[in-house]
């Protein structure tokens, strides 16, 4: 409770912040709504500026908002034409599915072939899943995902080539999920594989390190075998540094999103994000800054715990 009452600043001056770059930069809501009209009078521009409050000077626009954002109020957006918050919980579901499926994808399989590189440290095993995992670490996402439309959609005709659903299909029950995780297969792959290297890396890294410690050596001493020390000595301790990771990627793989759910046209939150700068919406957008904020909060206070729980030494102070 003292760790999320602490984040209540870090939130609030990340607010402030963005709320500052995104006026520094050209154009606002009237413009790019006047832009989509293809044009208007300036009496009619000044109207709209008074209407939206955009005729104020900046430091009166951060102090209405930041009332409204005490109050829990995003706002409305110019755009979409509805409350803020209506939009963004339109789309989170869709953010957070693919980003725990990438996460889940990425911690597992990363976590497994680091181990069964570290096991067999300097063998061609090891030689070919790190490098494996050095060709995922240096492929950009954009360019992953556009491969993976060409072949898997393209030219195997396999995959959708993007949405969240079948449009028209109107599947209900398991066809439904079905569904939906063929659409989500591409873009998980997308995201996850480059995480996946880093997992895969520092796990080979830490069970190597961890297998020349002493307790290690005693157990391996006393008779444990290679399935019981591994799994009950060396993972344990191993993933300590790599369930950190996963706490701090978490806000990565967000920013991440963006790039993946413009390409596959996911209906999510990266893609509004995409959607509002180019139309800028500052509503939407600080709506979204401050919604991924609380889950970048709340994801880093579940890793400690889960940190602490791997290792009962660790005390949360």
């Amino acid at each position: 409770m003292r760790r999320l009452v602490q984040a209540i600043p870090t939130i609030i001056l990340i607010m402030i912040g963005s709320f500052l770059l995104i006026k520094l930069a050209p154009g606002d809501t009237v413009d790019a709504l006047v832009g989509d009209m293809g044009g208007a009078d300036p009496a009619f521009v000044a109207r709209l500026r008074a209407e939206y409050g955009l005729d104020q000077s900046v430091f009166v626009q951060l102090w209405r908002y930041m009332l409204k954002l005490v109050q829990l109020d995003f706002g409305w957006s110019y755009v979409y034409e509805q409350p803020v918050i209506e939009v963004l919980m339109s789309r989170l579901a869709n953010t957070l599915l693919l980003m725990v499926s990438s996460l889940v994808v990425a911690f597992t399989f990363g976590v497994a072939l680091g181990a069964i590189a570290a096991r067999r440290a300097y063998s061609w095993t090891d030689n070919m899943i790190s490098t494996l995992g050095l060709v995922f670490y240096a492929m950009p996402s954009f360019f992953l995902s556009l491969l993976l439309i060409l072949i898997f959609s393209v030219k195997l005709g396999w995959l959708p080539v993007g949405g969240i659903r079948t449009i028209g299909a109107f599947k209900t029950g398991w066809a439904d999920v079905a569904d939906v995780a063929r659409h989500l297969v591409m873009p998980t792959a997308a995201l996850s594989l480059i995480y996946l290297a880093f997992y895969m890396r520092l796990m080979r890294t830490s069970v190597l390190e961890v297998m020349d410690l002493d307790f290690v050596r005693t157990a391996r001493a006393k008779g444990a075998g290679g399935a019981r020390l591994m799994f009950h000595h060396v993972m344990r301790n191993a993933l300590l540094p790599v369930v950190t990771l996963l706490g701090l990627q978490f806000s990565t793989v967000l920013g991440g999103s963006v790039v993946v759910e413009t390409i596959f046209s996911l209906p999510g939150i990266g893609q509004l994000a995409y959607t509002s700068v180019v139309k800028r919406d500052l509503n939407t957008l600080m709506g979204i800054i401050a919604l991924s904020s609380i889950i970048v909060v709340i994801v880093n206070v579940l890793t400690d715990l889960i940190y602490a729980w791997l290792d009962p030494r660790i005390e949360l102070k």
